[in-house]
């Protein structure tokens, strides 16, 4: 695959990641009793304030792999995207725990090994980068 190509594909998929992770943030925001049993939380109706916080995380952080995708920032990327797997495997192993649902767990999982092979190919582009050397 041609290097144009190739940084074409990882910083779109590094946006749609971003852009996921924003629907997800306001979906916490907007309607988030549906949004947590959705990813397979469990909650009572009560701690509204914990799915606000979640949705605002989301969001920022949505953001900033947005700017860090456009930019280009590879080496960043593929901090963000490997911290980004670890937070998704993370949260497979909540959710086992809370509730166990299938659906959600493998969302997660499959959240993860995207994020690590993004950011595997974010690494590699870094590396392949004249400033890198």
């Amino acid at each position: 695959m041609k290097a144009h190509v190739r940084r074409l594909w990882l910083q779109g998929l590094a946006i749609a990641a971003g852009v996921a992770l924003g629907v997800i943030g306001m979906r916490f925001g907007l309607v988030p009793r549906s949004a947590a049993r959705f990813f397979g939380l469990d909650t009572p109706a009560s701690p509204a304030h914990l799915h606000q916080v979640v949705a605002v995380r989301d969001l920022w952080l949505a953001a900033l792999v947005v700017a860090l995708a456009g930019l280009r920032e590879w080496r960043a990327l593929a901090l963000w995207l490997g911290l980004a797997a670890m937070a998704c495997f993370a949260d497979a192993m909540i959710v086992a725990d809370a509730t166990g649902w299938a659906r959600s767990i493998l969302f997660h999982l499959a959240s993860g090994l995207f994020c690590m092979g993004l950011a595997i190919g974010c690494w590699r582009e870094a590396a392949l980068q004249p400033s890198a050397r």
